[in-house]
Order: structure tokens, then sequence, then C-alpha cells
């Protein structure tokens, strides 16, 4: 195994020069770095696992994370896989404190991201859109934490990196499958967590836009929490003070309740189309309430997301981008269990 000693020889500097450009901690001349740098990729160079180990339990990184997770469905599979990470990272020292909530109380998740902040290195954070949040993740990279943006993010933060989908994208995406599969006239709802979430507000955005232009009624927009309940109920109002409605676009979770409403109502007549394939969807997918749903790859969030982190933390490497965007992928019944 080649170790810093040796590249340190060959390139006539010291160890420390070598380790600092290895773990990319700057003061070091352009010029020997990039022969360092040459050298090691030449000699296929690759630091001693147990070596790092150690020294990432000298360090003691902590993470924070902090998801709007009670109740949706939809971040089972994030936390699944994270927890999953957090396992394999032990073993390097990382520590990680989990923190979730129900709903979108910006004060409530100020309160919580005060609490963390004195423990930890590091945030991830499902983070509601409000100024008051974004001013404390502005005060945590002020303080040194690293901050990763989970699944949602927020406006002219300073947060390091987004982990999630394109919402503008994904809203688009929805507007055109409802054209493509619904009446020639459309007379839609639509039905968003919270206009406190950024991505909420793109999806509908990007719906509205690709919308422009095409026969559509727009019969209202309401609030959900992201609650079944809150979202059948929603659904059940709109439907009973608009008769003529015959589409319903689910921007976050409450698609089962949705579709609980239009069975309740008897008006099967009614297309759904929803976000996320959690098993509530599948089930009313294959009792033909919901027509089409998208995928966010929730495994694939939760595992890059902490994945940054662990760079970060125990190697000291930046994100190579400072966003990461999962595609928006079409599930329909035939291959929804793909």
């Amino acid at each position: 195994m080649v170790t810093i000693k040796q590249i340190a020889e060959l390139c006539g500097v010291s160890r420390g020069t070598v380790d600092r450009v290895l773990n990319k901690r700057g003061n070091v001349k352009p010029e020997k770095e990039r022969l360092i740098v040459e050298m090691a990729k030449k000699l296929n160079y690759h630091p001693n696992p147990a070596g790092k180990a150690l020294a990432a339990r000298k360090k003691h990184p902590v993470l924070g994370v902090l998801i709007a997770s009670e109740g949706v469905q939809f971040f089972d599979d994030v936390l699944t896989t994270m927890h999953h990470a957090a396992d394999r990272f032990a073993s390097y020292g990382l520590e990680v404190i989990w923190r979730s909530m129900k709903g979108f109380d910006a004060t409530e998740q100020c309160r919580i991201i005060d609490e963390l902040k004195t423990q930890c290195s590091g945030l991830i954070i499902n983070p509601v859109n409000d100024t008051r949040v974004i001013e404390k993740i502005n005060e945590c990279v002020t303080d040194g934490l690293f901050v990763v943006t989970l699944n949602n993010d927020v406006e002219s933060s300073r947060r390091h990196c987004y982990v999630g989908s394109d919402y503008l994208q994904g809203g688009r995406t929805a507007g055109a499958l409802m054209k493509m599969i619904c009446p020639p006239s459309l007379k839609a709802a639509v039905l968003l967590g919270s206009r406190n979430m950024l991505g909420h507000q793109q999806r509908l955005q990007g719906f509205q836009e690709v919308m422009a232009g095409h026969d559509f009624t727009l019969l209202g927009v309401e609030e959900t929490a992201d609650d079944d309940m809150q979202a059948y109920e929603a659904a059940r109002k709109l439907i009973d003070e608009h008769p003529e409605i015959n589409a319903l676009f689910v921007v976050s979770s409450g698609g089962y309740g949705t579709a609980r409403a239009i069975q309740a109502a008897n008006r099967q007549d009614i297309t759904i189309v929803a976000f996320d394939t959690i098993p509530s969807t599948i089930d009313m997918m294959q009792k033909g309430l919901i027509k089409a749903a998208l995928y966010q790859h929730p495994h694939q969030q939760g595992r890059r997301a902490m994945q940054v982190m662990f760079d970060y933390l125990v190697n000291g490497s930046k994100p190579e981008q400072t966003a990461y965007i999962m595609r928006n992928e079409i599930r329909i019944l035939e291959n929804v269990a793909d």
C-alpha cells in the first residue's frame, strides 16, 4: 500500500504538505499541489481506512438532522437510508442527533435549530421557507456549521448544499401528464402541503406554466399540512363547491386522503396526479383512484445527503456541487413496482 511518506519522498516535500493536499486543507503552492495530486493518482493512492477512522474519532464530529417527517410516509424511506448510513459512519466517530417535527411551524423549527447548533458541527435540514429559518441557517454557517438542505430548499440562504428533486420541473411534468390523460377541458384544483415550503410553491408554479394557453380552469388551491385527514377534508370541500371539477393535483403528501375523498363522493371520474410511490399511494393506484405519481428517489436523497455530510465532517472534502438534483420519474400502475 502506498503511503503519504512515499509520496512525500518522491515529490521532495514534507509529509505534512502531502497531508494538506490530499485532505484539501490548503496553504500549498499550486505547482506543488499539482505534483502531489498527479503522483497520488499515478501510484493509485488510497487513504488507510483504519487511520482515517482513528483520525475522525479524534475529531468526534456531530451531525444534527432535523426533518418535518412526522406523519409523512415519504420520509420513511429517506430516514431508513440515513440511519443505515449513520450506522456505517459510526466507526469513523460520526455521531448523529435526530430530531423530527410535524407540519411546517417555522417557530418550532427555529427552536430546534437553536438546540442543535450548540451541539453539532453539521446540520441536515428539511427547511421551512421562512425568513426566520433562513436567518437561523445563516447563523449556523457563520458559526462554522456545515449545512445541507434536504428534499426542500429555501430562498437566498448561505447553506452549502441542497439535495433533492427539481420542484419546478416536477410541477411541469405533472401538468403535462394531466393534459395527456384528462379531458380536453381541464377543471382542476391543487392540494399542497404549505405555501411556506419553497418546493410546494415551485411545483404549483411549474404546473400553472404548463397549463398556460390550455383550456384550463384552476378552481382552487388548498393547504393540507401534508396530512391525509386534512387532504380528505380539503378535497371533499372542493368537490362539494365545484361539482364540475375533473382533476386534482396533489403537490406533496396527501394523495391517500384525496383518493378516499373522491371515493366517498363517488367521483371516480376525477383524475388524480400525485407525488411519491409510498404504499398508500400504490394501494390507491391499484384501486384506480390515482392515475399517476411522480417518484423523487427518497433513498438516493437520504444517501447523498449523508455522504456529502460525511465527506465534509470526516474527510474535510467540500461537495463538488452546490446542488444534487434527483430526477422526477413518472410512475403508473404498470411500472409502480419497478
